[in-house]
């Protein structure tokens, strides 16, 4: 007798549930999210969250796995879960240079719906452990719209990038540092250093989204996080010598400051 995939599903909620008596799931959002999941995301993350779904081999880089409950972009400390703010950044505003678009089509309640059912790829999201939370971080210091302290900050950077970002990074930034060729994630996929000078990053555009990377660092990925090894005042001087090498193609920094 085959089981409705309704029944079968229910019953595998009424799992997780038996197992973990702390979590709680709306199994009516949980069906909503299935529903918004199904129709724009399971194409390039498949039917099991795995990241193997039918665009998957045709794609690079290739979709993320939810299984392991690992997201790179996150405001919360390394190795810790996204808040379910980080994920709507993502969903909403996508990866740039990836298949990851921006999904501005759906409503709130849909976003929150797909976010639940996303969380139920990984048991991780059940235990308290995983959840902090986000990383306080300062604001774009005043200097970033004064030209000529920028300059001299962005010098100061450039010394502090040599010592700390080079080896991956490239002395130009490029992402062709000497150990970039042996760098995978934790899926064993290599994991090429980005091209710091290109005018849009997958973590955002403005100073402050790669603040927050510097800070937070990339989960599953050899980018750590800076936030115990560099200041905070060292990690805006990097930021200022990336932001002086961008390609010309890229936004005005003074522009992206004045959008923070």
């Amino acid at each position: 007798m085959k089981i409705p995939a309704a029944f079968a599903l229910l019953a595998a909620a009424s799992a997780l549930m038996a197992a973990d008596p702390a979590a709680s799931l709306d199994f009516n959002l949980y069906m909503q999210g299935r529903y918004v999941y199904e129709r724009n995301c399971i194409v390039c993350h498949g039917a099991r969250g795995d990241g193997n779904g039918e665009l998957s081999p045709t794609l690079k880089p290739k979709p993320r796995s939810f299984r392991e409950g690992m997201f790179k972009f996150r405001s919360t400390p390394q190795g810790f879960l996204p808040t379910d703010a980080d994920l709507r950044r993502t969903i909403t505003g996508g990866l740039s240079g990836t298949a990851m678009g921006m999904f501005t089509q759906l409503s709130s309640e849909e976003i929150v719906a797909v976010i639940t059912y996303v969380k139920s790829f990984s048991r991780r999201w059940r235990k308290p452990e995983n959840h902090a939370q986000p990383v306080k971080l300062s604001p774009p210091p005043e200097w970033l719209k004064d030209p000529v302290a920028f300059k001299t900050h962005a010098q100061a950077g450039q010394k502090l990038f040599t010592t700390n970002c080079t080896a991956c990074h490239g002395d130009k930034a490029d992402g062709k540092g000497p150990a970039a060729i042996a760098l995978k994630d934790i899926w064993g996929i290599p994991a090429a250093p980005s091209d710091l000078r290109q005018p849009h990053l997958r973590c955002g555009d403005s100073p402050a989204d790669v603040f927050r990377v510097l800070t937070t660092g990339l989960n599953g990925t050899p980018m750590v996080s800076f936030d115990k090894t560099l200041t905070e005042a060292q990690r805006w001087d990097i930021i200022a010598h990336i932001f002086s090498i961008r390609l010309p193609s890229g936004p005005v920094l003074g522009a992206a400051a004045a959008k923070e």
